[in-house]
């Protein structure tokens, strides 16, 4: 799972870098061709090519974060135990899973090389408000890999809240590891565990410089 992890995350940033005049895009054309466009600048920046993991962070905190619904995202990661979350601590668990999330893409960001991605036609009515855009991602010299994204219609536009690589959720996959976290310590050792966990991410990036 790691393995396909690495390789789902970069596309995900990819798919999701949509400028805000986008917004109005069919979801298969919107990842289609922002994700060209991107691939574009991150095959020739050479700082994120040499594993500058600062430079791919900005590009993800610019272009990325305003296009996920992360609250979707954390309420799926937790599973029925968002519910045992109150409304303060819910406000925190969404900010440290979106550092999470945002830390691990801009890493594996920075390993994105010569990969290629076919597109599957859309399947949608004209009244869905949520989608699935289905990726293939061919690998020189491995198995093509089936990336799947799941968007859902807002008010200020299309949003990711999941990905699923070769039939697994990227987001639930966390949902094990986030239920043992607050069986032994609750809601507030979950978040703690996040904290210490992008505490420790800032830190190899800090290094880094």
């Amino acid at each position: 799972m790691k393995r396909l992890l690495s390789l789902a995350l970069p596309l995900l940033a990819l798919c999701c870098a949509v400028p805000a005049q986008a917004n109005d895009d069919a979801p298969d054309v919107l990842v289609k061709r922002v994700t060209e466009e991107v691939l574009h600048i991150v095959r020739n920046d050479k700082d994120i090519q040499s594993g500058n993991t600062q430079k791919a962070i900005a590009l993800v905190d610019a272009k990325v974060l305003p296009h996920f619904n992360f609250n979707h995202m954390t309420a799926l990661a937790m599973g029925r135990d968002w519910n045992k979350a109150n409304p303060d601590q819910k406000k925190v668990l969404v900010v440290e899973f979106r550092t999470l999330l945002v830390r691990t893409y801009s890493n594996a960001l920075t390993a994105y090389k010569n990969q290629t991605i076919d597109y599957k036609p859309l399947k949608m009515q004209p009244a869905d408000t949520e989608v699935l855009v289905r990726t293939q991602v061919n690998q020189p010299g491995g198995k093509p890999v089936q990336i799947d994204y799941n968007l859902e219609k807002l008010d200020d536009g299309w949003k990711v809240f999941d990905v699923v690589v070769a039939g697994v959720s990227l987001v639930t996959n966390y949902r094990d590891t986030f239920a043992q976290e607050v069986r032994s310590g609750g809601v507030d050792g979950l978040i703690k565990s996040l904290q210490a966990k992008n505490k420790a991410s800032d830190t190899k990036v800090a290094d880094k410089k």
